[in-house]
């Protein structure tokens, strides 16, 4: 894999043929990246890609079984214990204190890191400004819901304001809404400095990211920023909208013209090479066999578009490794 060079700085997140193997399964399998100080970094892929293994291993929390990274120059190798006094690490199950309050939570990781007593009300107010949780700070934890969960976990972990931040799949499980909320503050903390390496299985949240690393089988399988991931599918991609579209969807895949086409909620993506008349063929394919089109027109390729083809082209090299 490729560097990206973007920076005359040193990397804050250095991966270096990074592994991790379980038994005879390689759940990470020589990542080789870095990441930019202050830059947003997205891990995305599918569950068992490989994220959350290769998070707990920049933590200081996992030991690799083959290559290194460095974390702020820190090797994880050699000293995992000091990588932790570097970053702010959130578990996908962060450890919140389901019977102590908002603020009782947050004031137990400042007392855990350490933070002097004289600055913790003038953090206290920012992590409240960002996060709106102020008028809950009495609420237990265990009252919260999911969104209100995540926010105040990113709120301990960055209450001794880390250099780097881990985040893992930060937003799962939660509602758009909160969703959209937590994006905004991790956008506020790159604006702020802070390096952030977030991982997600959602590809539509990837393209907030600067840079992502698409992840299969433990595996970096495209390594850019988003648009130019975005601009690096080869051919058209045409969104087609029917009433049937598990029976469309079968037509398409048999049409000559289509590389591939796959389901996306009620859209089907079909990707043709660069021919104005894919259009027109399309549409007569599906009329042919009684099937109406209620939208048929060219889009831009979704991150998830790109995913998909990435992995089916990965797929033949490995089958014959």
């Amino acid at each position: 894999m490729t560097r990206l060079a973007r920076t005359t700085e040193p990397p804050a997140i250095s991966l270096c043929a990074l592994a991790r193997s379980f038994g005879a399964l390689a759940a990470v399998d020589g990542l080789t990246l870095d990441v930019a100080p202050g830059e947003l970094f997205g891990l995305v892929g599918p569950d068992g890609a490989g994220k959350t293994t290769t998070l707990r291993m920049l933590a200081g929390v996992l030991r690799p079984t083959g290559g290194d990274a460095l974390v702020d120059g820190i090797s994880v190798t050699r000293d995992p214990e000091g990588v932790k006094h570097q970053i702010a690490y959130m578990s996908q199950r962060f450890g919140l204190y389901t019977d102590l309050t908002v603020r009782e939570n947050i004031d137990f990781y400042a007392d855990l890191y350490e933070v002097p007593a004289a600055e913790r009300a003038a953090r206290l107010e920012r992590l409240y400004q960002f996060s709106n949780l102020a008028p809950f700070e009495d609420r237990l934890a265990g009252q919260l819901s999911g969104g209100m969960k995540q926010k105040l976990g990113l709120c301990c972990a960055l209450i001794h304001q880390p250099r780097i931040l881990l985040l893992d799949e930060p937003t799962f499980g939660v509602d758009p809404i909160s969703r959209r909320d937590l994006w905004l503050i991790l956008e506020e903390m790159v604006a702020q400095g802070v390096t952030v390496l977030v991982s997600t299985a959602y590809l539509d949240e990837a393209e907030r990211c600067d840079h992502v690393a698409l992840l299969d089988h433990g595996r970096v399988i495209a390594l850019d920023t988003p648009a130019e991931l975005q601009a690096s599918l080869a051919g058209q991609v045409i969104a087609v909208r029917t009433a049937e579209a598990r029976r469309a969807l079968d037509v398409l895949r048999a049409h000559p013209v289509v590389r591939r086409a796959t389901l996306f909620g009620d859209t089907i993506h079909v990707i043709v090479s660069q021919d104005g008349a894919a259009r027109q063929a399309l549409e007569g394919a599906l009329a042919a066999v009684g099937i109406a089109v209620t939208e048929l027109h060219e889009i831009e390729a979704s991150l998830e578009d790109v995913f998909i083809e990435r992995v089916a082209a990965a797929a033949p090299r490995e089958a014959h490794a």
